[in-house]
């Protein structure tokens, strides 16, 4: 019944004639969701163009701005709000309809002069809003220059296309307005931002009196945890540009004017991969429910790669089952080096530089090993273990197959050889299993380890190799490597609202691309999920 009307509405035109144009509008039949496609067509003559106009559809919601000179000769002008399946950023959150213009006479407009659109959304949140238009070359969306008001839930943006598909996206990642305070540093127009990278350039608006400044970015705060609704805080001589002193804090907007790009990446975002999925270019990938092992992303998730030093999160699992003394003193020995160069040059291996017969805590290289990722303690391990080092390795292999990880061989306990191999499907089963240990989760999610030998009072700092630890995630769990063989090779668990997520990437050609990646696949992951509907 509903599908029957819909279509009888689609053959009723309405048809106004003015002096210099005519004006259709109605309705499609193609419709998603129960609601059809929207359409609207206005015909503007010589006369009309050179005046300029607006043409302004579906109760004002989209409007392009065609002052005159932009276009040059007459033309009808088609413009749809789409309601059908769409590839849409899996980063952002559209808030608008999706938009369709189109200038019948592509004669009329030869791109020399750009133009305004102005799109209406539907969104009280406080993040950056950037209108996009959808590249149907490269199957993604770009975004355009964008003003955003948001006391008018309306976005406008330059384009200088005669066609486009067109929608109004928030950036969850992203602050644009909210709250403002100032501090005295280089008493220029600066400004600090948790989210805008250092050399970013914003215009900031105080909405109470209109007045702006630009700033430019040079330092990091405030801190989002303790000022949840700061969205900037100025420098003194820039905040007295636009508000006294004595208030102390105003209420802002800002409006980016220019954005640093880095390995791609604007605020994070790849600009080329802004479309419905996490563009990766290592060898293999899977983000999964850590409770359930669901998937949520794979790439080549059952392609067997050797996995680099993600072979110590087994070397201490196994080590734990010995049920070991953390506070007991055991002595280094050379040996414990000399067996990691059989599969690597001495002076290229990651080690803790210890000499015979230093004396630290089995705490001490414990933590180096899964911390630091040093070769040599992983080979302490074994030997103060008790057991033979060929059993101990016998137990790796015995482990992880009973975990059900089939595809995974261990001949070594560092994962300096490139015979130690696994599948990022087995390596999400072995890190579900090995991380819920509690000794594994402190292990490797602590960001720093200081302590000392105790005889020769050697003192010595580690630090994770995991960046992202220092990143927004609540990480639960967390291990990297490097083989030239295996190239880059991550693994990390967080929690995400009331669910965990664990990820693991083999084979990244760059090791800020192993991070870069395993962001984008926690941020897809986490996104996914709370998007999905209550049970």
């Amino acid at each position: 019944m509903v599908k029957t009307r819909l279509n009888q509405v689609a053959k009723i035109i309405i048809l106004t004639v003015a002096a210099s144009f005519f004006i259709l509008t109605g309705y499609a039949s193609a419709e998603e969701g129960g609601v059809a496609t929207k359409l609207y067509f206005i015909r503007l003559d010589k006369e009309t163009i050179a005046k300029g106009y607006t043409v302004s559809a579906f109760e004002e919601k989209i409007k392009l701005s065609l002052v005159p000179e932009v276009l040059n000769k007459d033309t009808g002008v088609d413009v749809m709000e789409l309601h059908e399946p769409i590839i849409e950023p899996w980063q952002f959150d559209r808030i608008s309809e999706v938009y369709q213009f189109e200038f019948r006479n592509k004669a009329a407009y030869d791109n020399h002069k750009p133009f305004i659109i102005q799109l209406k959304y539907n969104s009280d949140d406080n993040n950056l809003k950037q209108v996009y238009y959808y590249d149907k070359n490269f199957n993604f969306w770009r975004a355009l220059p964008t003003r955003d008001y948001p006391g008018e839930k309306m976005a406008r943006a330059y384009i200088h296309l005669p066609f486009a598909r067109v929608a109004v996206f928030s950036n969850p990642e992203v602050m644009a307005a909210g709250r403002a305070s100032w501090y005295g540093y280089k008493g220029g127009d600066f400004a600090a931002s948790p989210d805008f990278p250092k050399g970013s350039r914003l215009r900031v608006t105080n909405l109470e009196n209109n007045k702006f400044v630009d700033v430019e970015i040079n330092d990091w705060g405030p801190d989002r945890s303790i000022h949840p609704d700061r969205v900037v805080d100025l420098d003194k001589a820039a905040f007295k540009k636009i508000a006294g002193l004595g208030g102390g804090i105003i209420n802002v907007i800002v409006e980016p004017i220019y954005i640093p790009e880095e390995r791609g990446r604007v605020l994070g975002v790849k600009i080329s991969n802004i479309t419905d999925l996490p563009e990766v270019e290592a060898k293999a990938a899977l983000v999964a429910d850590a409770v359930s092992g669901e998937p949520i992303f794979f790439k080549n998730s059952t392609t067997t790669l050797p996995l680099a030093s993600l072979t110590k999160v087994i070397t201490a699992s196994v080590f734990l089952d010995t049920n070991p003394d953390f506070a007991k003193v055991v002595a280094y020995q050379d040996e414990d080096e000399q067996r990691t160069w059989d599969h690597v040059d001495q002076y290229d291996s990651a080690r803790l530089r210890l000499k015979d017969g230093d004396q630290l805590t089995v705490q001490d290289i414990f933590l180096s090993t899964l911390m630091a990722s040093t070769n040599n303690t992983a080979e302490t391990l074994v030997r103060i273990s008790g057991l033979p080092r060929d059993e101990f390795i016998k137990r790796m292999n015995d482990k992880v197959r009973g975990w059900g990880a089939e595809s995974t061989v261990f001949i070594e306990p560092t994962g300096l050889a490139p015979e130690n191999v696994s599948t990022v499907q087995d390596y999400v089963i072995i890190s579900r299993e090995a991380l819920r240990h509690p000794k594994m989760l402190e292990a490797t999610t602590l960001k720093e380890y200081k302590f000392e030998t105790l005889k020769e009072k050697k003192k010595f700092q580690v630090r994770s190799t995991n960046s992202l630890l220092y990143d927004d995630f609540y990480v639960t769990g967390g291990k990297t490597g490097y083989l030239d063989e295996a190239g880059y090779c991550l693994m990390t668990k967080i929690k995400s609202g009331d669910k965990e997520l664990v990820g693991v990437l083999f084979g990244a050609e760059e090791r800020a691309q192993s991070f870069d990646e395993m962001g984008d696949l926690l941020k897809y992951a986490s996104r996914k999920i709370s998007h999905e509907p209550a049970n």
